[in-house]
């Protein structure tokens, strides 16, 4: 279980390690903020690509044999980003990262959770989701401090990584599969489809699912251009630092969740998103960085309670014979959320400036997150009603 999790949290990493170096590439090629937004949500194609059409290999192939295919693929993304020429090689190697992001997503969660002894099974769940969020939030933070004080900003991190993924090989390499390889490998598209009976939970928890991690595609691409516009700050440690204060927030919201009674949790987590929305806006209004810090704390919190829930909620309702089906259809949601919004994102900082594309972001993002909540609130009627006419 130890050696999945360390695996899992390394290779997250480097999913997001580049969010401290997209400054650097802007100074060595040019690039416009559109252009590195495009970069940073082609990670997103290579997951929903793998989330589509091997969600369900590790049942034929064994978990460990994906795995080590996730860690491969995880280096030679590392490779492309060392030996990048410019725009192609930098899309190819997020391309890269985002396929061994979709391969651990549900590999290697379900891994933690069948290889936990019996006094961590309860804990393995969140074990899981907490070594994928805090992974993404080490990524910008490591990044973060090797370009601030070591040279050759644009290889050094990615060396450091390569060799945490080597160890992270070896450990792998010395497991136990826990699910054998299938005396009949079949590979097929994963389905998605929504039962009705799961339309309920569905919308609110996609909604605000999607709008949690609009937030997150706001903070790891174009959090450097703000902190650079608003507070006249270059320094690629403070964006690691921010971009972490966020992950780690959200892993404690997947943690106290739990604390609220189960019909609030939902609205809870949209609160807090709305709440650190507003103070997100407010900092580029006051020129406030306490605001700033007060929105990525409120938002992480609201983004990882709304993203617990809302799965909680989602596999609950489902069917047990529909259930992956269904969970891969709101993860596919999600990891839409941070490419095409985040895209528009960057070509309305070209065009108006950030100051006014993060207040247009705020409104936007807060006007889906009240959506949830309208569904939310009309699912509560609705059961209401029906417990009166029954």
């Amino acid at each position: 279980m130890a050696a999945v999790t360390v695996a899992f949290l390394i290779n997250m990493m480097g999913t997001t390690l580049p969010t401290s170096i997209y400054a650097c590439y802007q100074q060595r090629y040019g690039f416009t903020t559109p252009v590195i937004t495009v970069i940073y949500a082609s990670y997103a194609i290579g997951v929903l690509a793998t989330l589509l059409l091997a969600g369900n290999w590790s049942d034929q192939i064994g978990r460990r044999r994906m795995l080590l295919g996730g860690l491969c693929v995880s280096a030679a993304s590392g490779l492309v980003f060392l030996l990048n020429t410019g725009l192609y090689s930098l899309l190819f190697a997020r391309l890269l990262s985002g396929i061994s992001a979709g391969v651990f997503t549900g590999t290697a969660s379900v891994a933690i959770v069948e290889s936990a002894p019996a006094a961590w099974r309860r804990h393995a769940p969140f074990l899981a989701t907490a070594s994928n969020m805090l992974g993404l939030g080490f990524g910008p933070l490591l990044s973060g401090v090797l370009v601030q004080w070591l040279p050759w900003p644009m290889y050094v991190p990615y060396v450091v990584h390569l060799l945490l993924v080597l160890v992270a090989l070896v450990g792998i390499g010395r497991l136990a599969d826990t699910a054998p390889r299938g005396a009949r490998i079949r590979f097929q598209v994963q389905r998605l489809a929504l039962p009705e009976a799961v339309r309920g939970a569905f919308m609110p928890a996609a909604i605000a699912g999607f709008a949690g991690f609009v937030v997150v595609g706001f903070f790891a691409s174009v959090l450097p251009q703000l902190l650079r516009a608003v507070f006249g700050s270059h320094g690629a440690l403070l964006v690691g630092a921010i971009v972490f204060l966020l992950f780690a927030c959200s892993t404690v919201g997947q943690r106290v969740q739990a604390a609220f009674a189960r019909a609030w949790r939902m609205p809870a987590g949209c609160i807090g998103l709305i709440a650190g929305l507003l103070f997100i806006a407010l900092c580029v209004q006051r020129h406030s960085f306490g605001a700033l810090l007060a929105g990525t704390v409120l938002a992480g919190l609201g983004q990882g309670i709304s993203f617990r829930a809302g799965l909680g909620d989602i596999v609950d309702a489902s069917p047990p014979l529909r259930r992956a089906e269904v969970t891969s259809l709101f993860f596919v949601v999600l990891y839409v959320a941070i490419s095409l919004p985040v895209t528009g994102l960057g070509i309305a900082v070209q065009n108006e400036g950030i100051r006014v594309a993060t207040l247009l972001f705020s409104a936007s993002t807060i006007l889906l997150v009240l959506c949830a909540l309208l569904f939310l609130l009309r699912g509560s009627a609705s059961r209401a009603s029906g417990a009166e006419h029954g």
